[in-house]
C-alpha cells in the first residue's frame, strides 16, 4: 500500500510558515470608527502582553488544525480544517501586527506552544472527526470567553487592538458553530476542564515570555 505524502508536506509546511516566516492576511486589519488615542507606557505594556497571549493562541491554531486535517478520514472536513486554518492566518498576522505597532515581541516559547498543540490535534483527529470536531468546538468556544474577557483588559485608549480581538472573536464563534453543524460530539466535563487548565498555563506564561 502507498502511503501519500502530501499531509506530511502540508504540516511540515504550515509549521515553518507559522514559526519562522511573516504571516500575510487576505482580509484587511479590522479598524473601529472609534480614533485610536495615545497610551501611556503601562498601558502599551498591557496591551503588549495581551497581543502576546493572542499571538500564541493564533499559533496554537495553526498546529490544532493543521495536525487534525493530517488524520482527518473524511476529504471534506480535512478541506474544512484546512480552510479554517487558512482563515486563522488572519488572526496570526494581525495580533503580529499588533506586537510591532506596540513595539512588543511574540513569545519566545512559540516553537513549544506549536509542538504541543499539533501534538493535541493529532490526539483528537485519531479519536474519530465527531470528537475531533469536538475539540473544534469546545476550543473555540473557550477562546471566544478569553478573547472576551480581552476586551475587558485592554486599555480603552487601544481601539487598534479592541478591533482585531472582536472580529477574532466574530470568527472563532462562527468556527465552533461550523464545527456543531459538521457533527461535533459534545466532550466529557472533565476533558473540557482539562482544556481550561491547559489554557490558563499557557496564557499566564506567554503574559510574560
Amino acid at each position: 500500500m502507498t502511503l501519500s505524502l502530501d499531509p506530511v508536506l502540508t504540516a511540515t509546511d504550515a509549521a515553518l510558515r507559522t514559526l519562522f516566516a511573516r504571516p500575510h492576511a487576505t482580509r484587511t486589519m479590522p479598524i473601529l470608527s472609534q480614533a485610536p488615542a495615545e497610551m501611556d507606557e503601562k498601558e502599551r505594556r498591557q496591551a503588549g502582553a495581551l497581543m502576546r497571549v493572542n499571538h500564541v493562541g493564533e499559533v496554537c491554531a495553526q498546529a490544532l488544525y493543521t495536525a487534525q486535517a493530517a488524520v482527518a478520514r473524511d476529504p471534506s472536513l480535512r478541506a474544512q480544517f484546512l480552510e479554517a486554518a487558512h482563515e486563522e492566518t488572519d488572526h496570526l498576522a494581525w495580533t503580529r501586527q499588533r506586537l510591532d505597532d506596540l513595539g512588543d515581541r511574540p513569545s519566545l516559547l512559540n516553537p513549544l506552544w506549536y509542538a504541543g498543540a499539533f501534538g493535541l490535534g493529532l490526539v483528537a483527529g485519531r479519536l474519530g472527526d465527531p470528537w475531533s470536531l469536538g475539540f473544534v468546538a469546545e476550543t473555540e468556544r473557550q477562546v471566544e470567553a478569553h478573547l472576551d474577557s480581552h476586551l475587558d483588559r485592554l486599555p480603552l485608549s487601544d481601539s487598534a487592538s479592541r478591533a482585531v480581538v472582536e472580529q477574532m472573536k466574530s470568527d472563532e464563534a462562527r468556527h465552533a458553530a461550523q464545527a456543531v453543524d459538521a457533527g461535533a460530539a459534545e466532550l466529557p466535563p472533565p476533558v473540557k476542564a482539562l482544556m481550561r487548565l491547559a489554557s490558563r498555563v499557557m496564557t499566564t506564561v506567554a503574559h510574560r515570555i
